[in-house]
């Protein structure tokens, strides 16, 4: 058996792709163990039951997001913290096709299990408050970029490729004028 680490990513890596193919609702834990290559018992002694496999497909989400952050600011030749936010989400969305279905997937089986996204936004609100300069245009590109990573993830998306490019050019504007 392979290490617990190696099997408990492997898990993780079956779950998101049987999401992305068949859904959430066909997310079942056997399935996840026999796309993953494991017994079910190996999957339940890294993920005791779905809610935990769930929860840390959100988790993983949000601390690749974080990392990738955290990686760009730490750069010599790197901007302020909403600059930074919004090249990350930018490429995050033009990288999700298929979207991140962990999160379709958890917000499918109880909305509950999105907190650490909601604490996550709420920790990078409160450290752009806590910088300098105009935090309220950071919200208003914050909300946009969501709402943009909201549209890409259910499938929405109304605007062209054209109009999209408008919209981050404005919203990158804003965030390098406040």
């Amino acid at each position: 058996m392979a290490p617990r680490g190696n099997s408990r990513q492997r898990i993780l890596e079956a779950a998101s792709e049987l999401a992305q193919k068949e859904g959430s609702a066909h997310l079942s834990l056997d399935a996840v163990a026999a796309l993953a290559g494991i017994s079910k018992g190996g999957l339940l002694y890294n993920f005791p039951s779905k809610t935990a496999l769930l929860k840390a497909l959100v988790e993983q989400f949000i601390e690749k997001f974080s990392i990738t952050l955290d990686e760009k600011l730490e750069r010599k030749d790197s901007q302020s913290v909403p600059l930074e936010y919004f090249k990350v989400t930018v490429e995050e969305i033009d990288r999700c096709l298929p979207p991140p279905s962990g999160i379709l997937a958890a917000l499918s089986e109880d909305p509950d299990l999105l907190a650490p996204i909601r604490n996550f936004n709420r920790q990078l609100l409160d450290r752009i408050k806590a910088g300098k300069g105009d935090h309220i245009s950071f919200f208003v590109a914050f909300l946009a970029l969501e709402g943009m990573r909201a549209h890409r993830m259910f499938g929405i998306d109304a605007l062209s490729p054209e109009e999209r490019e408008l919209v981050l050019e404005r919203l990158k504007s804003i965030l390098v004028d406040s």
